[in-house]
């Protein structure tokens, strides 16, 4: 089925902004409150949300096989399991609706008051239900620059790290939308130069620039994904910000690993961008070296160019930004992490989340942490203020872009902010 709502010729009836992340090529998926304190599913053009639900009661979707509350509900994993077919055809549905030359919808203002809603008019919820939530560590530029802080000079990767995708399971009761504040955590740490550890607040809190990918429902316990099928299971892709307490996560991260370090937070873009949207920014991934073992090799372009920047905004002061790093960074590629992560017959589920690890680039200025990009906070980086940072102040607010763009058209995730709040206190 061809994927109509990519033509870059196309022009919507809704005024979009001049670099707009949400054109109408874009069409992404979403959960948010309408002004009426209504939850619903819906998808966004320029400036506009627009309520899939209402559209649905409305019957703009007639022809499609849903079911009669698909849209009516407060997360997307249920048409995320419907899986590919459908996601294409309601995506170029609301294409076709949408086009500047469609009067359907374009021409019935009692029905655009009822679907269409300023952003400003709207919040933002979690898109979909995460049952379980992945992290891997799979860019190879942010593995070599950890080795360079904490590893000996000589073994710099784990021996594993070429030949599979690592990974931890993380925490999905505290994954938040953007906007949702984060409280700098506490937790045990070791006094340089102690035998004993202490209980305190986290000094050393840092973001991770990452990207996320939202599943379908996979397979069935036991059974195990080829590489030349994973991407048909993959439903799109999101911002994320991997929170971590640094000198928590040293004290802790032998033997096991990262724990309460990490799980405190981790905020994510609202907005679900699709593969189909996403299919014009094919590029390949770096060569990998050693070859993978046969379950992992894949042909192709699996890998997409889609830039990425960070930024620090203390109170009241203008954002500074600290890096711009490129997925296309990125080793291991999302068929790989999926495809090694039910080789063992794990059973993975619609709405299930895998973030793909720290994006780093090549270059200083594309290191995607402050623990990178301090060098362990060695070598302070300053703010457009005047002010320096090893790692995050309180008040500090983290801000993480992500876009796409060729042939004219810009395909965009929002914005992504997360402010770092004091430890919290109970009343």
């Amino acid at each position: 089925m061809p994927i109509s709502a990519n033509n870059t010729n196309r022009k919507s009836w809704i005024e979009v902004p001049v670099d707009s992340d949400f054109p109408i090529q874009n069409i992404p998926f979403g959960v948010f409150i309408t002004k009426d304190d209504v939850i619903t599913i819906g998808t966004r053009i320029g400036d506009c949300a627009i309520d899939m639900g209402a559209l649905q009661q409305l019957n703009y979707f007639e022809g499609i096989e849903l079911t009669d509350d698909m849209f009516m509900q407060d997360t997307l994993n249920d048409f995320i399991s419907d899986g590919k077919k459908t996601w294409r055809l309601v995506r170029n549905r609301l294409a076709e609706l949408f086009d500047v030359t469609n009067p359907k919808l374009r021409d019935n203002k009692e029905h655009r008051e009822i679907v269409i809603f300023n952003v400003k008019y709207i919040e933002m919820q979690l898109p979909v239900l995460i049952g379980d939530y992945t992290d891997f560590f799979s860019n190879k530029e942010h593995a070599l620059n950890v080795g360079k802080i904490y590893r000996d000079p000589e073994h710099l990767l784990s021996p594993n790290w070429l030949h599979i995708p690592v990974a931890y399971h993380g925490r999905s009761s505290s994954i938040i939308p953007s906007g949702i504040p984060v409280h700098r955590p506490m937790g045990q740490t070791l006094p340089k130069g102690e035998k004993t550890p202490v209980f305190g607040p986290s000094r050393l809190v840092d973001f991770e620039l990452e990207m996320a990918f939202i599943t379908t429902d996979v397979n069935v316990m036991g059974e195990n994904i080829p590489i030349n099928e994973a991407e048909d299971y993959i439903f799109g892709m999101v911002l994320l910000n991997d929170w971590s307490a640094r000198d928590i996560q040293k004290w802790e991260y032998e033997p096991l690993g990262p724990f309460l370090s990490k799980n405190f937070a981790t905020s994510i873009s609202p907005w679900i961008i699709t593969m189909d949207a996403l299919e014009p920014f094919r590029t390949k991934g770096p060569k990998q070296d050693p070859s993978p073992l046969p379950y992992l090799q894949q042909k192709g372009k699996n890998n997409f160019d889609i830039n990425l920047e960070v930024a620090i905004q203390p109170e009241n002061e203008e954002p500074t930004i600290v890096s711009k790093s490129n997925v296309k960074n990125m080793y291991w590629s999302m068929n790989q992490q999926l495809t090694h992560h039910t080789s063992n017959g794990c059973r993975v589920n619609s709405g299930d989340m895998m973030g793909s690890g720290t994006i780093s680039g090549p270059t200083p200025d594309t290191f995607g942490s402050l623990l990178e990009l301090t060098f362990g906070g060695k070598m302070p980086i300053q703010l457009n203020d005047g002010s320096e940072r090893k790692f995050l102040n309180d008040d500090d607010t983290v801000i993480m872009k992500g876009f796409s763009k060729n042939n004219g058209v810009r395909i965009g995730f929002g914005e992504l902010s997360t402010k770092l709040l004091p430890p919290y206190v109970r009343k």
